[in-house]
């Protein structure tokens, strides 16, 4: 990823926000928290990473998420000046259940250690 990529995921990753919490008007999506965009070097896609409280509804809230990606879209055009804007697409971030899951491993064997 270029550096002008990185910048850009990340001013798309605090507008996106932004866009959620103030326009969209779906209730189900209200409470995500975007983490991270990544933008191939073309412009042609944005894969918007985003975390849940409510990790149980992950696929209904992605699919929410998917079915706004077009207003989203047309939202950010408004506010980015950019002359080809990506077509986003909505992905639950695993990254935290991952981590979780070595933090459990590592305290299995440390236990099984002590033994």
């Amino acid at each position: 990823m270029s550096l002008k990529t990185e910048k850009l995921g990340s001013l798309f990753t605090r507008e996106i926000s932004r866009i959620i919490l103030e326009e969209v008007k779906n209730p189900k999506i209200k409470f995500v928290t975007i983490t991270g965009c990544d933008i191939t070097n073309d412009l042609s896609y944005a894969k918007v990473s985003f975390l849940t409280l409510n990790r149980e509804d992950k696929e209904e809230i992605e699919e929410a998420l998917n079915s706004a990606s077009k207003f989203i879209e047309i939202a950010l055009s408004k506010s980015i000046d950019i002359r080809k804007m990506p077509e986003i697409s909505f992905h639950y971030d695993n990254s935290v259940e991952y981590g979780e899951n070595i933090e459990r491993k590592i305290q299995e064997l440390k236990e099984e250690n002590k033994l």
